[in-house]
């Protein structure tokens, strides 16, 4: 994980100062990939930080074990609902907002409506029904 933290830091770093330069060598007159750049650069920092902390809570992992075996890997990584609707509406309801974008706005309301729905449904889904804590 620390090799992860810095690499994440120096790519994020890196796509600062290139931004800043371009910012400089475009006049500052751009605005499409300079805060696109900026954007991939805070990204970068913003993986980095999580991967820092992450690696402060929880120690040294297997990835980081230069005698590790993949059988260290092994575990549960997470918890996710067997047979869920929720994520493919709430696809349905981004391509509502982009469609929205290049057509009308009222397809773009439609799809905030949408994503409001589905996003709550898919938040709250283990608070009820067969899967409910």
């Amino acid at each position: 994980m620390r090799t992860n933290v810095k690499l994440f830091g120096i790519l994020g770093v890196f796509f600062l100062v290139v931004a800043t330069v371009y910012g400089f060598w475009v006049n500052w007159s751009e605005w499409a990939g300079i805060p696109a750049i900026y954007a991939v650069g805070g990204l970068g920092l913003m993986i980095a930080a999580f991967l820092w902390l992450t690696d402060r809570k929880f120690g040294v992992g297997p990835d980081d074990d230069e005698d590790g075996e993949i059988a260290q890997y092994s575990g549960t990584y997470g918890s996710f609902a067997p047979w869920s609707w929720w994520p493919l509406g709430l696809g349905i309801a981004s391509a509502a907002l982009v469609l929205g974008l290049a057509l009308g706005w009222w397809i773009f309301f439609v799809g905030v409506g949408l994503g409001v729905y589905f996003l709550v449904g898919w938040v709250f889904e283990y608070s009820k029904g067969d899967h409910a804590h």
